[in-house]
């Protein structure tokens, strides 16, 4: 069993034809498949089947994969601990954001740490909140940008944003606002600020006429052309807000309170730790508790000289979110 491997069958469960896969990985289709085979052999269980054109796993093979891309993910991980650990300036980060977070907090923040510290190799994974969370938990992402990471989840709080949610709508919309019966514009289910919508309107028993539309941006520029009212986080329509081409809406029980966290998993890295600090001298980002003994950011100068205690950062976490976090277990989201 070997990487190598592993990668070949996480690429065919991803992609569902021995083709994609080889694309993907620029290998020819019979390496794909003799090193399903190969796996299959080693397992003992079949771990797909034909299905028309394409394959299917089968239950075995929907249950390796879940552990090949944690697998695969500790890999990087420790590949970027060593790094880090050598060198934070020049070891490697893997940042995941939900869209809304990537649109409006890190473009500057990207550019100046790239400004800062340009030998580090950053990638940046873009999605909803389940495909964020699930990088992480798979070992797949070092550091995640969202909402309140889920309860059972693995994860060290390392910095938090406010973030405020507001009803915003074109000047004559706003006028005449009822819940129940002013359109709504909204993103697609997935999305943070589509679920927090949807609970808003559940909770008052309404169910206005809504247009689903695909980003932020559209939206926005929905709302503002006068399509409907839509929950957004306020730092993202101040142009709009400042034009007068949206108002803030007087609706009941707003603004919502749903801060960003920055969040890592059990054991972040060096590197981690160095965009971590550059974070917390962003304006808005502070730590979740500035005053607990044991835990610290350590400065840019020396980023690997302290790392979180596990069991104290789960204990901020909770403290900063009103909740309870899971105890992190190694290798497994």
């Amino acid at each position: 069993m070997t990487e190598a491997r592993l990668r070949t069958f996480v690429a065919l469960a991803d992609t569902g034809s021995v083709r994609a896969a080889a694309r993907r990985l620029y290998v020819t289709e019979s390496a794909v498949s003799a090193a399903v085979a190969a796996l299959t052999r080693e397992l003992g269980v079949p771990l797909v089947r034909k299905e028309g054109r394409g394959l299917r796993l089968t239950p075995a093979g929907a249950a390796y994969a879940g552990y090949a891309r944690q697998v695969l993910g500790l890999l990087e991980e420790g590949r970027a601990a060593a790094r880090g650990a050598a060198d934070p300036g020049r070891g490697t980060l893997r940042l995941a954001a939900v869209t809304t977070a990537a649109d409006q907090l890190l473009p500057e923040l990207l550019a100046s740490f790239r400004e800062r510290w340009p030998d580090v190799e950053l990638t940046l994974e873009v999605g909803p909140r389940r495909q964020v969370w699930s990088s992480l938990g798979a070992h797949e992402a070092d550091l995640v940008l969202a909402g309140r990471p889920p309860a059972g989840l693995a994860a060290t709080v390392l910095a938090r944003r406010p973030n405020e949610l507001v009803v915003v709508g074109a000047p004559h919309l706003a006028d005449g606002f009822t819940p129940a019966g002013t359109p709504w514009v909204m993103r697609e289910p997935g999305s943070g600020t589509r679920a927090s919508a949807d609970a808003y309107l559940a909770d008052r028993e309404a169910s206005p006429p809504r247009l689903v539309l695909g980003s932020n941006g559209a939206v926005i520029a929905g709302a503002a052309a006068g399509l409907g009212v839509a929950l957004v986080s306020r730092d993202a329509v101040g142009a709009e807000l400042d034009a007068g081409d949206l108002v803030v809406v007087d609706a009941p029980g707003m603004p919502l309170d749903r801060p960003w966290h920055a969040v890592a998993g059990a054991a972040p890295s060096a590197t981690t730790l160095l965009f971590v600090r550059h974070l917390l001298d962003a304006p808005g980002w502070s730590a979740p508790d500035d005053t607990a003994p044991g835990w610290s950011v350590p400065d840019e100068t020396a980023p690997d000289e302290t790392t979180p205690d596990e069991t104290t950062a789960r204990g901020n976490e909770a403290d900063a979110t009103g909740g309870s976090t899971a105890t992190p277990t190694a290798g497994r989201g």
